[in-house]
C-alpha cells in the first residue's frame, strides 16, 4: 500500500500512527516532497469512485489564496486534475492507495471497512 500524507498534518499523523497500530505495511510518501503526477491523480480519482473535488483540500492555504472556491466549478475535470498535479499541498490528504481502492482522507470507520 501506498500511504501519502504531510508529516506536519495532524490527521495524517493521526492516520499513520492507526495504520502502524494495525499493522498495516505500507510505503511513505511526503505529499509536499513529491506531489502526485496528474497520471497518478487520474488513475487514483477513477478507482476511489469520489467527486474529483474530493480530492483538493478545501482547508489549505493554497486553495484559499488562489480562490479555488469559485474557480473549480468553471473548471474542466483536466484542468482541475493538472492543477492538482502542481502542488502537492492542495491535495487532500492523507491518501491510502491500496488493491483496488483509494481512501481520500482519514475516516477511520471507512479505513477500518478497507482493511479488516
Amino acid at each position: 500500500m501506498l500511504f501519502i500524507c504531510y508529516p506536519k498534518c495532524a490527521t495524517c499523523r493521526k492516520a499513520q500512527v492507526w495504520l502502524d497500530q494495525i499493522g498495516v505495511a505500507y510505503t511513505f510518501r511526503d505529499i509536499k516532497l513529491e506531489n502526485p503526477s496528474e497520471a497518478e491523480l487520474r488513475q487514483w480519482h477513477a478507482a476511489s469512485g469520489l467527486p474529483l473535488k474530493r480530492f483538493f483540500n478545501t482547508s489549505g492555504l493554497q486553495y484559499k489564496a488562489l480562490a479555488l472556491k469559485d474557480k473549480l466549478p468553471a473548471m474542466s475535470e483536466d484542468e482541475q486534475l493538472a492543477l492538482l498535479a502542481t502542488d502537492g499541498m492542495l491535495v487532500k490528504r492523507p491518501i491510502l492507495v491500496g488493491g483496488g481502492f483509494v481512501l481520500v482522507g482519514f475516516r477511520q470507520d471507512e479505513w477500518e471497512a478497507k482493511l479488516r
